[in-house]
């Protein structure tokens, strides 16, 4: 069975491009253009790891991750911030990867791979 990655970004774009990316990679996607929405689908989906933006409207990346690591069920879930923002590093310590934003499709899944193990 394919591990799934969620990926939270407001951009539709960088949402498409990551869908794509990961769905021509094996992986199973589903997405969320901002925090609130997030945690709906995170409860749906149950993905294996998070793609998560840091700004976006109704909460932020952050917040989200607070949120849902609080929740014994989703705090092992692995998270890769990719942000445009400065020090966007810092944001999420427990994050397995920080990448910026434009960013290389390959330092993606690298880094993908990592969080999952392969």
């Amino acid at each position: 069975m394919a591990k799934k990655i969620m990926v939270v970004d407001d951009d539709p774009q960088i949402i498409s491009y990551l869908t794509t990316l990961f769905s021509d990679n094996g992986y199973d996607v589903c997405s969320a253009s901002d925090g609130e929405m997030a945690l709906k689908v995170l409860e749906q989906e149950r993905p294996d790891c998070i793609t998560l933006d840091l700004e976006m409207p109704n909460e932020w990346g952050p917040r989200f991750y607070r949120k849902y690591s609080q929740k014994e069920e989703f705090k092992n879930i692995p998270v890769i911030v990719i942000s445009g923002l400065e020090g966007h590093d810092q944001s999420i310590r427990k994050a397995v990867a920080a990448i910026r934003k434009p960013f290389e499709p390959e330092a993606v899944l690298v880094a993908v791979k990592k969080a999952l193990g392969e």
